[in-house]
Order: C-alpha cells, then sequence, then structure tokens
C-alpha cells in the first residue's frame, strides 16, 4: 500500500474505534445507574484487573501487556469520570511520585486533590471530600511510612488498591556551575537515597534543606539559580528547571509501594493480598501463637513488621488471600478482637 492509502486505512480503524468506544460508554453508563440503585461503587480494582489479565492472555499483536495497561487504564477512568466525577486526594503537590502513582491508576481525566500531609489524605477521604486516597506506604530503601501506619490505625477507611512504582530522581537547577550551589532541596528521605551521588559532586557539605515534597522541591529550585532539587525528572519539567543529571538514586532498583484507600470493600478476585493490623498481648510466645494459626490453615505471610503507635507495639502483617476466603474467615473470627482488617485488595507484586 502507499503512504496515503495506509493513513485512509487508519482513519477508518479510528473511526470505528469512536464507535466502539462511545458503544462501550453507554453500557457503562446503563451499569452505573443498576449501581446507583443499589449503593455499589462505581470503581472495582477487581473487576478491572480481571479484564486487563482477560485481554493480555488473549493478545497476539504487537501490543506490549504494559500498553495494554496504559490503554484500558485510560479508558476505564474516563468511563468512571463520565459516570460520576470523583475526587481523589493524593501528597501533593502536581508531579510528586504519589500524583504519579495516582495518574497510573485513575489517568489523566480524573480530579486530583493535593494535600500537604497523610493524614490530610486520610481526613479528607474519611469526610468524603475525596472518594479515594492515595498515599505512601513502603519504600525500597527506607522500609514503612509511620505516618501511614498511624492513619490506618486511626480512621476506618479500607485498602482497595495497591500501586507500584519506580522510583528515580533527577539533579536539576538552573546553575551552570554545580560549585555555586548553596542550597539543595528535597524531601528528607530523598537525600539518604541519593547519598553517594552527592559525595560523587563534592555536594556532601551543600546545606540539604528538606522540604514537604520533592516536587515543591523543584518548585523552589526553580526560584534561585543557587539552589537545586533532588525531584522526579517531570516535576523539573514542569517548572522549567533544566536536569543535569538523571537517575541520580544510590540504588538503581528504588521503588515505592503506594495504597488507594476508599470506604468500600473488594469482592475477591482470585489473585488478593490482605493487610492487617494486629494487637497482640505482652507475654511470652503471644506472636509466635498468633502466626500458628495462619500456618495450620496453609495461609502464606508475605509480610510482618513491628510498628510503634503511641507507645504501643503492634503489627503490620500481609498474606496472599482475601479476607472472605474460607481458610482465612475462621481465623479472622476467632482473633477479632486482635486484629483489624485493613483491606483485601488485588496482589500487584508481592514486595517492594
Amino acid at each position: 500500500m502507499t503512504l496515503d492509502e495506509l493513513r485512509v486505512k487508519i482513519d477508518s480503524i479510528d473511526d470505528t474505534l469512536l464507535k466502539l468506544y462511545n458503544e462501550r460508554m453507554e453500557l457503562v453508563h446503563q451499569v452505573g445507574e443498576v449501581k446507583n440503585t443499589t449503593g455499589a461503587p462505581i470503581y472495582r480494582p477487581e473487576r478491572e484487573q480481571a479484564i486487563l489479565n482477560r485481554l493480555k492472555s488473549q493478545n497476539n499483536g504487537k501490543l506490549t501487556d504494559a500498553a495494554i495497561d496504559a490503554l484500558f487504564l485510560e479508558m476505564f477512568a474516563v468511563a468512571r469520570n463520565l459516570e460520576l466525577p470523583e475526587g481523589v486526594a493524593f501528597l501533593g503537590p502536581e508531579a510528586s511520585f504519589t500524583h504519579q502513582a495516582a495518574e497510573s491508576k485513575f489517568g489523566a481525566m480524573s480530579s486530583y486533590i493535593p494535600m500537604g500531609s497523610i493524614q490530610g489524605i486520610f481526613r479528607e477521604v474519611d469526610k468524603g471530600t475525596a472518594k479515594f486516597g492515595v498515599i505512601p506506604i513502603e519504600n525500597s530503601s527506607n522500609g514503612i511510612v509511620s505516618d501511614t501506619i498511624n492513619c490506618l490505625d486511626e480512621y476506618n477507611l479500607k485498602i482497595i488498591a495497591e500501586v507500584m512504582i519506580d522510583v528515580h530522581f533527577a539533579f536539576a537547577t538552573l546553575s551552570e556551575d554545580i560549585k555555586q550551589i548553596k542550597k539543595i532541596y528535597s524531601k528528607d528521605i530523598a537525600f539518604g537515597q541519593c547519598r553517594l551521588f552527592l559525595q560523587d559532586l563534592g555536594l556532601d557539605e551543600v546545606e540539604l534543606v528538606p522540604v514537604e515534597s520533592t516536587a515543591k522541591a523543584a518548585k523552589m529550585a526553580a526560584e534561585d539559580e543557587n539552589t537545586a532539587a533532588l525531584c522526579p525528572a517531570i516535576a523539573a519539567k514542569l517548572y522549567n528547571l533544566p536536569i543535569r543529571f538523571n537517575n541520580v538514586e544510590d540504588n538503581t532498583n528504588n521503588r515505592t509501594r503506594f495504597f488507594i484507600i476508599s470506604n468500600f470493600e473488594n469482592a475477591s478476585s482470585g489473585d488478593d493480598k490482605t493487610s492487617l493490623l494486629v494487637r497482640l498481648s505482652n507475654k511470652p510466645g503471644s506472636l509466635v501463637d498468633f502466626l500458628n494459626h495462619f500456618e495450620e490453615a496453609g495461609i502464606n505471610l508475605t509480610k510482618i513488621k513491628s510498628h510503634i503507635v503511641e507507645g504501643e507495639s503492634i503489627f503490620f502483617i500481609e498474606f496472599h488471600g482475601h479476607k472472605d476466603d474460607e481458610n482465612v474467615k475462621p481465623i479472622l473470627e476467632k482473633l477479632k478482637d486482635e486484629i483489624k482488617v485493613l483491606g483485601s485488595y488485588v496482589r500487584e507484586t508481592d514486595d517492594v
């Protein structure tokens, strides 16, 4: 075919796609009307994951799994927002890593609400100002986020999904002479994750100024040529801050896991993970006795982390399975006085 003939064929396919998209949106609208009469939530992560798995299993074309995710997750987001525009609170500002995690699930069309703290996100979701919240739970270099554990303990919201993103930092500054830099802005944990890079550039003696987010660091560095930021590349571009070095983190496998929280619970997807907070009596063997219940039921525990909340030791525990699974329900019922079920959700990954 000639180039013009190929373009005509592509245009024809685009016309067909538009018709099919509108047909799908009409059916989604009908589903939404049914859900409105029952009070069922519009966002069903387990349903979306089942669709993606089915499409990937029958794919034999040039689309990769990642491409299928990108195309259909955005379509899911468009459908949800046509039915019921719902706010998504995230740890802001725009272009932060949490914002990127939020967009990976809710798409570009969603209404985003940047918050200055993790507790602020929980508060807005709890009040109903936002339907969803996106919060960091752990980083491969820095471990569990204490503020998130504290809020999961304080609020009666549910984890409905998890998101994993790779974390890469850019070193960005207006200055063309690194020696002229007097301050470097970033989130506190980012300095530790880029320590070797700063040493190699001879910047380990420069004043390191922690700010609320890496995106805010980029904004501040864009206002003073004698400063720099460790920030996401997308944040540097947003504030027209020149990137001098990319991927400056010490650990190339630097990843952060996020939770999506809301006020409803998921049905089982067949490949789920469940998160718990556990308070045990302060006596020898109490943890072993607790864990034996799961071992006897053949439940695979994937994470056990101790944490201090207001001077009290609690455990953050995760396992493969849904809270309503037949081998799980009896344990949760028997130990209900010691357990707070935080949520069951589609398993995206085993660990950071």
